[in-house]
């Protein structure tokens, strides 16, 4: 139960911040829900007017059992459903079983107790009268037929659908407007804040009655504290619509569970829950917590039901662990000391040839230092990722606590490990930034570490396309190696090798995404490889006095691929290069492919040599050199490569695409000289 415990904690902490009261975590004794349409009343429970609402989500109070409710009457306190507060539901035709006795009774006892509310009474007052129905059907909000019984759909002869038609959900083709939500306004002099959602005093009493309402007390496991147990705990973690729980216990019947457990409804209220107990309270703020930590954008991840969040228990921010390099703002944040001279933190146009990864080291070491500066030595952080196999039942599929020096060390080196030239897509201004300015796309290669939805893509391609298990089992394969340092699995790295030497098989972009990452892999893998024997270090940048035959033999690809595009440029054809085309045959039969590459380069060397001289010796001497690098019996063999020639290919690519054709022409003829 350390989960709970942390996300209990998270709570308290996330209830001091000094943030507007919308951004923190919903109140103990309520629930999220999709409200559809608000009634307007008055101070004496007259009814005033209504409108319908689209994707409005309000904050509603709840009792335990109306918080995770499937099946079955739970009514809630307040706002709710028409087929529980309408008490003409029935006589209407409604499709479901009316609740209404039950949700007044629930009403009146509160209206009832020493926390009393203005607003709640009102709504008494009005939903005793039993005309709800008949009131939304006047103000043209609800719709009946000749006979005065609910639309179940809307004609198509009668024209286009109310709105109420549009933003109820069909079940079994079928339209209930009883599952229409309510919520109320109250206007009246008395009363300070009309609408009863966002009514602080109101939510402070309803707090107080429903903390009062349980008699079994017990000892939770969780807190060490006696209080009030949960007989139910809450749903809707995830959405409004989420009904799978991470708590469940239903078996008193069916036979759920058949165990050492006896329970009954009788012993439950008499001894409480044989197993361990968790108090209502510490359940309610532990997935209220978990719930606001789900919806924050830069703690959550989400992939369909899965999803993988990252805090810190203080409430102070972490870098986030499923997002590139690239994402972390290395300008802006406010924790990092300005760079000398006006140095940007991310260069687009760095020199591959040069830069070797000291200045992106520096800089990443210099961003995870500012959250280091930010987080005290103990504070705890967790990482959770929890998924649900059917609609009713959730679990934690993934959990670890770790302090902040290990969490920042553990990421850093991932961001470290697996950093290579990623291509990245920026819109530039084409009129010097004025308003209303073109824009066109600029293609840059930055250093960075790929998300994971980034390497999840190049591995399988179009493969998870509909393919839910592939990409949830993917998650949790990565997370370890993210946030442990385990070394990432062998057959991501092969997949992704796979995919990037065969350019044909997708679209040019997508092959450059997929040959920056797989050199990432790759990279990444041999410097965590599990055989310390085996483990060695590539360069982000083209590095010359390499020998190995896969290295050599991929700089050649390069090579002969500039070649070629140079000439297809001259000569205004586009077309793809020999070289991409036999990618994928260079890579199991290098030594036959580079035969067949080098003949078809023949013609282009000789238009080279008549029209660009320069051109034609600069790339011939790379091209030598290379070959000189070689040993005769390694260059000769007939093995497949392995993914190290695509870090030679891409380095040798780089270097060429950042040094203009232009500079080798004049280098060239200077050298002639």
């Amino acid at each position: 139960m350390s989960w709970m415990a942390r996300l209990y904690d998270t709570y308290e902490q996330a209830m001091q911040l000094d943030v507007a009261e919308d951004l923190k975590p919903i109140p103990i004794c309520h629930t999220v829900q999709n409200t559809h349409l608000n009634i307007v009343i008055d101070g004496h429970g007259n009814f005033k007017r209504a409108k319908v609402l689209e994707k409005t989500q309000i904050v509603l109070p709840a009792t335990e059992n109306s918080a995770g409710r499937g099946a079955g009457e739970a009514p809630h306190a307040l706002a709710d459903k028409l087929q529980y507060l309408a008490g003409d539901y029935a006589s209407h035709g409604g499709l479901k079983k009316a609740y209404f006795d039950g949700f007044r009774a629930q009403l009146t006892d509160w209206c009832n107790s020493e926390f009393s509310n203005p607003s709640a009474c009102a709504v008494l007052a009005y939903v005793s009268k039993g005309v709800v129905i008949s009131d939304l059907t006047k103000a043209q909000i609800t719709c009946v037929d000749d006979a005065g019984q609910l639309l179940t759909s809307w004609p198509d002869r009668a024209g286009e659908a109310p709105l109420l038609f549009k933003v109820l959900p069909k079940e079994a083709g079928k339209l209930d407007q009883g599952n229409a939500l309510v919520c109320w306004t109250v206007e009246a002099d008395d009363i300070e804040c009309p609408e009863t959602w966002k009514d602080t005093e109101l939510q402070r009493q309803w707090i107080a009655f429903d903390s009062g309402n349980s008699d079994l007390a017990a000892l939770c496991f969780v807190s060490g504290s006696i209080q009030p147990i949960a007989l139910s705990h809450p749903a809707k973690l995830r959405h409004s619509g989420d009904k799978a729980k991470l708590i469940s216990s239903n078996d008193m019947s069916g036979f759920t569970f058949k165990g050492r457990f006896t329970d009954n409804d009788k012993s439950i209220k008499q001894m409480g829950l044989q197993s361990a107990a968790i108090g209502s309270v510490t359940s309610q703020k532990a997935h209220n917590a978990l719930r606001w930590l789900i919806n924050r954008p830069r703690q959550s991840f989400r992939n369909g039901d899965q999803v993988i969040v990252a805090w810190a228990v203080s409430g102070k921010e972490i870098p986030d662990p499923m997002v590139a390099t690239a994402d972390y703002d290395f300008d802006n944040y406010d924790k990092v000391e300005p760079l000398p001279s006006g140095e940007s933190a991310i260069d687009a146009d760095v020199d591959h040839t040069i830069d070797l990864g000291q200045s992106y080291a520096a800089k990443l070491s210099r961003f995870m230092n500012g959250y280091r500066a930010d987080l005290a030595v103990n504070d705890c952080i967790s990482i959770m990722a929890i998924d649900s196999a059917t609609p009713g039942r959730m679990g934690v599929v993934y959990y670890r606590e770790t302090l902040p020096q290990e969490y920042i060390d553990t990421l850093s080196q991932w961001h470290t490990d697996f950093a290579w030239p990623q291509r990245m897509v920026s819109e530039v201004s084409e009129t010097g930034g004025k308003p209303k300015a073109k824009t066109k796309s600029k293609v840059t290669w930055r250093c960075s570490a790929p998300s994971p939805y980034t390497i999840l893509n190049a591995v399988y391609g179009d493969i998870i396309k509909g393919n839910d298990s592939l990409k949830k089992n993917f998650y949790q394969r990565i997370i370890p190696c993210i946030l442990e340092g385990r070394s990432i699995p062998i057959d991501l790295v092969q997949r992704s090798v796979q995919q990037a030497s065969n350019p044909s098989g997708q679209e040019h972009w997508a092959w450059e995404k997929s040959l920056g990452v797989a050199c990432s892999l790759y990279r990444g893998y041999y410097l965590r490889h599990p055989r310390t024997e085996q483990q060695k270090e590539f360069a982000m940048a083209l590095d010359t006095t390499i020998t190995s035959r896969d290295y050599l033999y991929g700089r050649l690809l390069a090579l002969a691929e500039r070649l070629e595009e140079v000439a297809l440029r001259a000569a205004s054809v586009n077309r793809p290069t020999t070289a991409n085309r036999l990618m994928q045959r260079f890579s199991s039969r290098p030594y036959e492919t580079w035969l067949t590459i080098y003949k078809q380069l023949d013609p282009y060397m000789r238009q080279m040599k008549t029209s660009r001289p320069g051109f034609f010796i600069n790339i011939n001497k790379e091209i030598d050199a290379v070959m000189a690098m070689f040993d005769r019996e390694e260059f000769v063999d007939g093995k497949a490569l392995s993914g190290e020639f695509l870090l030679g290919f891409h380095c040798q690519r780089l270097a060429l695409n950042h040094k203009p054709e232009t500079q080798i022409e004049t280098t060239a003829t200077t050298t002639e000289e």
